[in-house]
């Protein structure tokens, strides 16, 4: 994409992404990281609700559906309800890599409306990896997966150790979560997102 900020230009060493052996195959439901979060918990009641499918090589797939809750102008979805959704969907792509990853910069352009009701249709892609940093991009279409473009946005992650987020979210939760029985979903809460 021309006209985008360097910062998001992978250096000329960068290594194109490697899929992880153990990632979820292609057309897997990835589901919730995190049962209390805003992109793709279960336990948000007007949250998006946002879920996440293992695509070919590094991509994955995703929509939701912009509820009334979701709007900004009157019956439209309000701009950072449909940037939350790229990052949610942006930050899925990290279970591909099996990396703990957060967002270091998301740069949004939104091409066209998207009113209330509409299922937003998303694909992300990892478009290159230098050393910690984790260069991708993601488009949001109306109308179908081979929809009209709504948005788009260029991201980069920075990959992180588990201790980001042990040393910098709210003590309960993050004593809940680390409490989790369940070792997938205890890992998986400090997936993506700060």
């Amino acid at each position: 994409m021309s006209g985008r900020n360097t910062a998001l230009t992978p250096p000329a060493d960068a290594a194109a992404p490697v899929r992880h052996p153990d990632a979820p195959a292609p057309g897997e439901l990835l589901g919730a990281h995190y049962e209390h979060c805003f992109g793709c918990g279960g336990s948000q009641p007007h949250g998006l609700h946002l879920q996440a499918r293992a695509g070919d090589g590094v991509r994955v797939t995703a929509e939701f559906t912009v509820k009334p809750a979701h709007q900004g102008a009157p019956g439209l979805a309000h701009g950072g309800v449909l940037a939350t959704a790229l990052d949610e969907t942006l930050g899925s792509l990290n279970w591909l890599l099996r990396v703990i990853a957060v967002t270091g910069r998301l740069e949004t352009d939104y091409v066209r409306p998207v009113p209330v009701d509409t299922v937003l249709h998303l694909e992300a892609e990892v478009t290159a990896v230098a050393g910690r940093k984790i260069y991708c991009t993601a488009v949001g279409r109306i109308g179908g997966p081979d929809g009209p473009v709504a948005l788009r946005a260029d991201a980069l992650f920075i990959e992180v150790k588990v201790d980001h987020f042990i040393d910098n979210g709210r003590p309960e939760e993050i004593q809940a979560a680390m409490a989790d029985p369940d070792q997938v979903r205890r890992a998986r809460a400090f997936e993506v997102n700060p």
